[in-house]
């Protein structure tokens, strides 16, 4: 499970951690969960973060995959409102299309805007820390008025860098 806290000021964005709760040396679902809820509230509580956003469940051929993201998911909400955190959930596609421009980015096209926006030297070891950098900062486009995509789409990244030059740094 991937996880990040970013500190925004202004339209200055810093990233305070981008790391993974490692899960799989746990064998059983219900010591995961447990582990899921101790790791975020840590987080909270030595971050002190103002929000927490998540990626909204999303739909997948897999039932029991899913039942298992929703538990996860459903346990670092409950985490967050116990210490009074207010909540925000977006999907997937809204993440890509926040980051990149394109809701269809692969995981690897988002961590290298990711890299470029956020400007971290090495990129962090798993893609689950960096799907988390990609949910925290749509979340403070989308509630701040940050810097925000074009509705128009691109036909390719020279396009939307044309469209986006505030994007390239």
């Amino acid at each position: 499970m991937g996880y990040s806290v970013i500190k925004c000021t202004g339209k200055q964005t810093t990233v305070l951690t981008a790391a993974i709760v490692n899960l799989s040396k746990l064998e059983n679902q219900y010591l995961k969960l447990k582990k899921i809820y101790e790791s975020v509230s840590e987080i909270i509580e030595l971050y002190h973060p103002d929000e927490l956003a998540i990626e909204a469940p999303f739909f997948g051929k897999n039932v029991q995959s899913m039942l298992k993201l929703g538990r996860a998911q459903g346990v670092c909400i409950a985490a967050a409102l116990h210490l009074q955190l207010p909540v925000f959930e977006y999907a997937p596609r809204k993440i890509k299309q926040s980051i990149t421009g394109n809701g269809n980015a692969s995981k690897e096209q988002v961590a290298l805007m990711l890299q470029t926006l956020l400007k971290f030297a090495e990129m962090p070891k798993f893609m689950d820390a960096t799907d988390a950098l990609a949910i925290a900062l749509c979340h403070y486009y989308q509630s701040s008025g940050g810097i925000q995509v074009s509705s128009k789409s691109a036909s390719s990244w020279g396009a939307f860098l044309k469209n986006n030059p505030e994007r390239l740094k």
